[in-house]
């Protein structure tokens, strides 16, 4: 009898108790409003946004509705408008290049490498090609780029760099965190994040201008000196005319719940290594499978799991995509011509001028792609890795 795994890949863990309390109290209060505050009181938005900005080593955090508002609110801050180009990888998930459609700029794609993180040769000639003057580096399912090199590219064209960090929360670079090394960093907190209030993004910086129009675009209408990790009121001095109000506030509710989640972030990520590690060790054992390999350099997160099938047609990637499931194992799969749930590939944007990309077009043709919730315990995970490996050698056999 073929074994299978019975689990399941969109379980999250369950909420703490201490969250569940702070949950239970914003309700009570019925005060859920970020500046809806009794007098002197500072609130869970303000409270959480000390918080990171202290855990993420920034000068200033500010608290918004989503990782894709965060997005949207730094490309603004950074004067992105109606024709502004902007570059970004290939590889990333669709709220990316649709930030960058949202306030009206054109995404420039930028290759990969083998190892799904931005080609900086490409980088290099696709800023002197497109003139662009801002890159939105996407991280992608936790890959960080060699972040020396690229700031150096960067800083000499004189291009702003805004980290995309939703799938790097807690990752480093030579010791740097992910989110650091650009002018500004963008995290997610929805669902299958590293820290979980359904939807919900933060936004990091140590430059107290582009702060204060992110916290007026945010809609802080004139209340942003309740701000837990703003600047001084003089920033503000032409933001509050210049920038829209774009309604995009966390609320006390959200803010409640990330705070204890903030608290155990450390030893979460401990925790994800711990499984990406087995399986990547076992995945390394079946001869068709190529790995993703991490530089000695980097501090990674692995709270997902991808490798390559690089001998292997569309019709055998697909094989496997069924085998696995027969099988309980939920993979996805970046060279499928159609979008599916959180996964798709540039061919299929088509708000994003069409762009050819023979390089990223052959590596997400055999990239597959898989969660690993902190749900799974160990013994999940190794017996995930061995029901793969054997989807891959049964369609190879």
């Amino acid at each position: 009898m073929t074994r299978r795994f019975t689990g399941s890949f969109t379980q999250q863990e369950a909420l703490s108790k201490s969250a569940i309390a702070a949950a239970v109290a914003v309700l009570q209060s019925g005060r859920l409003h970020r500046y809806n505050l009794l007098p002197d009181e500072a609130g869970d938005v303000a409270q959480l946004e000390t918080e990171y900005r202290d855990w993420q080593g920034s000068k200033f955090c500010l608290a918004v509705t989503s990782g894709g508002q965060a997005l949207q609110i730094a490309l603004r801050a950074c004067g992105v408008g109606p024709g502004a180009k902007v570059l970004t990888n290939a590889y990333t998930l669709a709220p990316v290049p649709g930030a960058i459609r949202a306030v009206g700029g054109d995404a420039v794609l930028v290759e990969i490498d083998e190892n799904l993180r931005i080609d900086l040769d490409d980088l290099q000639s696709k800023i002197a090609s497109s003139g662009a003057r801002v890159l939105l580096l996407s991280h992608m399912r936790g890959h960080l780029c060699d972040m020396d090199r690229l700031m150096s590219t960067c800083d000499a064209e004189q291009v702003t760099v805004i980290e995309d960090c939703a799938h790097t929360m807690g990752a480093r670079w030579n010791g740097m965190r992910s989110g650091n090394f650009g002018k500004l960093a963008c995290f997610s907190t929805q669902t299958y994040k590293h820290m979980n209030s359904g939807e919900g993004g933060l936004l990091t910086t140590d430059d107290p201008d582009l702060t204060a129009r992110a916290t007026v675009l945010s809609g802080s209408y004139m209340l942003y000196e309740r701000h837990g990790a703003g600047p001084a009121p003089e920033a503000f001095a032409d933001a509050r005319y210049d920038m829209p109000n774009c309604s995009a506030r966390m609320d006390a509710l959200r803010a409640a719940i990330l705070r204890p989640q903030l608290a155990d972030l450390d030893r979460n990520i401990a925790r994800w290594n711990a499984r990406y590690a087995l399986v990547e060790k076992r995945l390394e054992a079946q001869d068709r499978v190529a790995t993703i390999n991490l530089p000695a350099a980097e501090t990674h997160v692995g709270s997902s799991i991808q490798f390559r099938l690089p001998d292997f047609t569309p019709d055998a990637c697909r094989a496997v995509l069924e085998a696995a499931a027969s099988r309980g194992v939920e993979l996805k799969w970046f060279g499928a011509q159609e979008p599916a749930g959180f996964t798709s590939a540039h061919p299929s944007w088509r708000y994003v001028p069409a762009q050819s990309l023979p390089e990223t077009d052959r590596i997400m043709a055999t990239l597959f792609d898989m969660r690993l919730p902190l749900s799974f315990s160990l013994d999940d995970c190794s017996l995930i890795a061995d029901l793969i490996c054997a989807a891959v050698g049964e369609v190879a056999s």
